[in-house]
């Protein structure tokens, strides 16, 4: 584990970005852009456009890309998403580097974004660079901590082979998981999505993942919510 203290996803940026006047316009601007997304516009143009508009930095649109769906996505979202109670009748599925890069970021005091689907999404940005940091160790936590507490039987974690360090987590996962008292796998597998696309009783905060499978769980809301108070919200819900 490394000892240096690493704040995951931040930019001294942020505090102008998403100050609380800044916040405000960013949710006048995600209305256009679920209007827009609402009559079959493409979200790249529309970000461009949008984001043209109100003079948004680059940190400001990729946020409202990352918060922001159509209408019949959040419906279908809403639809599938399981409630707590039914996480100890099977196996939960995680996106792994999903679920860990966004406590991390949560727990390094920098922003997590809620979108209008009550999921919480990072700004970390790693395009297939990953190295453990200290908050590793803590997520992995309150990861155990949580799944003990809704008796999840079985856990599988899928973690995205060409990322950098993939092998090194998964070995972080596995001695942790010794204490957790419950049988958990982890896979090496070269596209997550593509896999978890098909599946039910997922966790992941990826929009791709969620618009496309069987059933999900919001996980990484419960966790930020139950053990991480200070984290930045940045609530663009």
């Amino acid at each position: 584990m490394s000892s240096k203290i690493v704040r995951r996803g931040f930019d001294p940026g942020d505090v102008k970005n998403f100050s609380e006047e800044n916040i405000a316009g960013l949710k006048v601007a995600q209305e256009e852009v679920q209007w827009l997304l609402d009559r079959g516009y493409k979200i790249k143009p529309i970000i461009e456009l949008v984001g043209n508009h109100h003079q948004l930095s680059a940190r400001a649109r990729t946020s409202l890309q990352r918060t922001t769906a159509s209408t019949v996505e959040y419906e279908k979202r809403k639809l599938t998403m399981l409630s707590f109670e039914c996480a100890k009748e099977g196996c939960l599925f995680i996106d792994g580097f999903n679920l860990i890069i966004t406590l991390e970021v949560a727990l390094s005091g920098s922003p997590i974004l809620l979108g209008k689907d009550g999921v919480l999404r990072d700004l970390a940005g790693l395009r297939g660079t990953y190295k453990l940091i200290d908050k590793t160790d803590i997520a992995l936590e309150l990861m155990g901590k949580t799944l003990k507490e809704l008796k999840v039987p079985m856990v599988r974690f899928y973690l995205d082979s060409p990322v950098s360090n993939s092998g090194r987590l998964k070995s972080k996962i596995l001695e942790y998981s010794e204490s957790w008292n419950l049988p958990v796998e982890v896979e090496l597998i070269p596209n997550v999505d593509a896999v978890l696309s098909d599946m039910e009783r997922i966790v992941t905060g990826d929009s791709i993942i969620l618009d496309e499978c069987k059933s999900w769980f919001n996980l990484s809301r419960k966790i930020v919510d139950d053990y991480i108070p200070y984290a930045w919200i940045v609530d663009l819900s």
